[in-house]
């Protein structure tokens, strides 16, 4: 079962806040946390009947039962119908890796390491992967950390997550059923791997808040749930994500701590000063599994190097 640290002060207030509501309000409205309309799927249905079964999945895997209301109960937390959409759709090959290397954002990658010269210098030091190679990443992942991602990670990995629910996956599938290119066995098929990966990340993600002790509902990324100027999925952050500014915590859009993390993450899969181009190619590949992501990576790389 996982605890509330004593130090974990927005947790704590949390808590305290639904224990005095069950106090002094009458039972009924208790459940009245948890109505906020779903507004991103077009329907009138209570959003706590898109994830009551995930909610229940999540206290029988250890979860606190009143943090897990107290989260979804949140009106902000709301099933994401159009984000995740692009899961079904998205294609890596299409992707336009070339608008990256073009003069202006290599310009931007240099002014990127002049202004965190002493972060990645660090980073470079002690983890021996190229400070040019870490920039190249946090371009393409983030435009130098400028666009961190809109959507939030709790309700992306949420409505991933509750796929496993076939009344919960019907409902997404009248949805989106008129994508193009979209038919139902692809759709089937991708919501039973999708909502299995999710709900790990999830599991991950919640952790990480409570270790940091951050509201969940509060933090933004990618489509995919991918956060931070390093954009790690949150599974990766127990392992790989370091304190690259020494505080005591891992904040993933402090650029300290992503740049670490960026350094860490490579040396863990291979990267050693003086790595040959073929081996460097298969270091990155770990970040992204996408050929022209890696080769975009090396070629920024030299491109900034000039």
């Amino acid at each position: 079962m996982l605890k509330i640290g004593k130090d974990q002060k927005f947790f704590s207030l949390m808590i305290g806040a639904i224990f005095i509501m069950m106090l002094f309000t009458p039972a009924q409205s208790f459940e009245a946390t948890g109505e906020a309309t779903g507004e991103a799927t077009g329907e009138t249905e209570k959003i706590s009947n898109y994830f009551d079964s995930l909610q229940e999945q999540l206290v029988n895997d250890g979860f606190d039962n009143t943090l897990i209301k107290i989260i979804y109960g949140n009106s902000k937390v709301v099933f994401e119908t159009k984000g995740v959409s692009l899961f079904f759709v998205h294609s890596e090959e299409r992707l336009d890796y070339d608008q990256y290397t073009v003069r202006s954002q290599i310009k931007k990658a240099r002014r990127y390491m002049k202004k965190y010269d002493a972060e990645l210098s660090q980073a470079e030091k002690i983890y021996g992967v190229d400070k040019e190679v870490i920039t190249a990443i946090i371009l393409i992942e983030t435009q130098c950390g400028t666009l961190l991602g809109n959507r939030s990670v709790l309700n992306t990995l949420s409505t991933l997550s509750s796929l496993f629910d076939l009344h919960v996956r019907e409902k997404l599938w009248q949805e989106i059923s008129d994508t193009p290119e979209l038919t139902r066995e692809k759709f089937d098929r991708k919501a039973e791997q999708k909502s299995k990966w999710a709900y790990r990340e999830l599991k991950a993600f919640l952790n990480h808040t409570i270790i940091e002790d951050v509201d969940p509902v509060e933090i933004k990324g990618s489509y995919a749930g991918a956060m931070g100027i390093s954009q790690f999925m949150p599974s990766n952050i127990p392992e790989l994500a370091k304190d690259g500014n020494n505080d005591g915590s891992i904040d993933l859009f402090n650029h300290a701590d992503a740049i670490a993390s960026i350094a860490y993450y490579l040396q863990h899969h291979g990267w050693k000063p003086g790595i040959s181009k073929q081996e460097a190619q298969k270091v990155v590949h770990h970040y992204n599994h996408s050929e022209r992501y890696v080769d975009t990576v090396l070629k920024i790389s030299k491109l900034i190097k000039g």
